[in-house]
């Protein structure tokens, strides 16, 4: 199996379901990065790594969706919900930039009461403020799909209104685990698998840009693993390779209804050459230092071409993630693995 592997690899031929489970069982740490390293070259300099410093900002807190491994949203009327107004997103925006962020993602849950004209009123307003400054992933595919579920909208309708109102981006966020066992366990109340990339194609049709996100180490099996990857390749085959990056992070355990431990960064690094070899569709690649902190970096030899630079994110620092702010010395790191890190636009990889 493995000089099979290995063959089909390097002749860019594409590896199937078994294949990968076979790898990820198998194969040494070594092989995993020979092989991810050969499909990255593919696409990318052996040499260099591309990054962004981005902030996330998680206007709110307030969701319905009930996920029992978030430790970060609360019920309406709960005394620590909050909605942030305008003025504050704004002031956080600035305080991103501030900090050389280029990026900004929003991230705000299932708010019952909200609708998709106080999206775009809010989006648009903070656009005025900061014309050209930064780049705005301004919800994730899951909210959209729930904005316009409340709005009484179809998802091509949510699109058009936002695209109109100045939206370009909608991040892959929210997806985890893409297989509907899993979503059953723990996001019974979310969506199904397939209202997702409804959702997501709906998005990318209406002309803007969308990227691929998966969140490991929960107690999903391998089998479901490979499932999102596996229906997640199909996709991106079918739209035509428009998601413009993959990002895979970890679970954070603290604080949360589902507890457990946090995956090992070991285990994320093979999960993440995996994630390399089989989404031959995928220019980019991403690792994350928002969740792996330092140890993200070593995911460049496993395949990624991409990172983060967090200055914020709420959702995750409530269950356990921890920040640095000392940049220069994360892309150090970099250096010191062997890699030239290289800011990006932030449009360039999504």
């Amino acid at each position: 199996m493995l000089a099979t592997i290995r063959a089909q690899v390097q002749a860019g031929t594409r590896i199937d379901r078994s294949a990968a489970a076979w790898l990820w069982e198998h194969a040494t740490d070594a092989q995993l990065q020979e092989f991810a390293q050969a499909v990255r070259g593919r696409f990318h300099p052996p040499d260099q790594a591309t990054y962004l410093v981005m902030g996330i900002v998680n206007y709110t807190n307030i969701c319905v969706a009930r996920c029992d491994y978030c430790a970060f949203y609360r019920f309406p009327g709960d005394a620590e919900g909050y909605l942030l107004s305008e003025d504050q997103v704004a002031a956080r925006i600035a305080g991103i930039i501030s900090l050389g962020g280029t990026m900004v993602s929003f991230n705000g849950g299932f708010h019952p009461q909200l609708r998709i004209e106080d999206y775009t009123r809010l989006f648009q307003g903070l656009r005025r403020r900061f014309p050209d400054t930064v780049t705005y992933y301004e919800m994730t595919v899951a909210e959209l799909m729930f904005v316009a579920k409340r709005s009484g909208i179809s998802y091509p309708e949510a699109v058009r209104q936002l695209r109109d109102s100045g939206t370009r981006w909608i991040s892959g966020g929210g997806a985890e685990v893409l297989a509907d066992s899993f979503r059953l366990r723990h996001s019974p109340g979310k969506y199904k698998v397939e209202d997702f990339y409804d959702a997501q194609r709906a998005v990318l049709e209406g002309g803007l840009g969308s990227t691929a996100t998966m969140v490991i180490g929960f107690d999903e099996s391998l089998d479901e693993r490979m499932e999102h990857l596996d229906r997640l390749r199909r996709f991106q085959d079918e739209v035509g390779g428009r998601l413009s990056s993959f990002l895979c992070w970890t679970y954070k355990p603290w604080n949360t209804e589902l507890g457990g431990a946090e995956l090992s960064t070991p285990e994320y690094l093979r999960w993440l050459a995996i994630c390399r070899i089989f989404l031959d569709n995928f220019v980019h690649i991403r690792t994350s230092v928002l969740t792996r902190n330092e140890g993200a970096l070593q995911g460049l030899r496993y395949g990624a071409d991409d990172f983060d630079l967090p200055t914020e994110d709420e959702v995750t620092e409530k269950a356990g993630a921890t920040i640095s702010l000392e940049f220069e010395r994360i892309l150090e790191g970099a250096r010191q693995l062997g890699f030239r890190p290289v800011h990006r636009a932030p449009l360039a990889a999504g």
